[in-house]
């Protein structure tokens, strides 16, 4: 019997095996949980319901988080599969490409800037919002996935690193929000892992090129071992944690030197 055994957890984000959601979605599978998805387009569903069934779950359902409607329509579709949610997983994050390379006041814009706020952090506080009804009191979680570039600046990260230093402080208040209800929110400030999300960061190769090199355990990390953290974290076993964000980056964030990563290295490194 896994650690979340009778556990039921929501996954909005999967797109593809290749998705931090699906390393999580393995790992509360593995530990005994139900599973439910949201897709964010219907050429989306056909994938996600695909992932759903090697997970033993028939549950998935379309979800732009971009609309409160949806949102809440998530919530109601769920309420005839589930009386109650114990674990919500947020893995959503976007911002326009254009605003991914090159100088950051260069290319920034003011319709761009709003949106990556939109989806990549108020999105986790409107599901939390929408879905609070239903989390389960004393011992429900939730979890986001952060990134180093919204603590530290990192070369064509732009937009997302204030993005991610709002998900980072959503946790907090969120946090401080629901904790008298018993109810956990945290986030895990993966490494670099070459997802669908980061294909849109230019020389996204060079930043995980100069991970391995540069952190203690000599490597990047997988979507599993960000999974495996992930399910502790949801768990009862970590009942006494909030607010808080665990790198499971092979240490590369302490190891992380802003000197070293400058134009000039990139250049020679490319």
């Amino acid at each position: 019997m896994g650690f979340l055994s009778g556990k039921r957890a929501l996954i909005v984000g999967l797109a593809s095996n290749r998705s931090i959601a699906w390393g999580i979605a393995k790992a509360m599978h593995r530990e005994g949980a139900e599973l439910a998805f949201t897709y964010q387009t219907e050429k989306l569903g056909e994938r996600v319901r695909g992932f759903a069934a090697k997970v033993d779950s028939n549950i998935a359902m379309p979800c732009d988080v971009s609309s409160d409607e949806q949102i809440d329509n998530v919530f109601s579709e769920l309420g005839k599969h589930w009386k109650n949610v114990d674990i919500i997983i947020h893995s959503v994050a976007f911002a326009e490409r254009d605003e991914l390379h090159g100088d950051y006041l260069d290319n920034v814009t003011r319709a761009g800037f709003l949106i990556s706020q939109e989806i990549s952090s108020y999105s986790f506080a409107a599901l939390a919002k929408a879905g609070r009804h239903m989390l389960t009191k004393e011992t429900g979680a939730l979890l986001t996935l952060s990134f180093l570039g919204g603590e530290r600046a990192m070369p064509n990260y732009n937009v997302m690193g204030p993005a991610k230093a709002s998900l980072e402080a959503n946790i907090r208040y969120m946090a401080t929000s629901l904790g008298r209800e018993g109810i956990r929110v945290n986030g895990i400030s993966a490494g670099p892992i070459r997802t669908l999300a980061a294909a849109g960061i230019s020389n996204f190769r060079v930043l995980m090129d100069f991970a391995a090199l540069n952190s203690p355990l000599g490597r990047n990390v997988t979507i599993d071992e960000v999974g495996n953290v992930a399910a502790f974290l949801c768990s009862d076993f970590a009942s006494g944690i909030t607010g808080e964000i665990t790198y499971v980056d092979c240490g590369f964030n302490f190891s992380y030197n802003d000197t070293l990563f400058n134009p000039d290295l990139l250049k020679q490194i490319t």
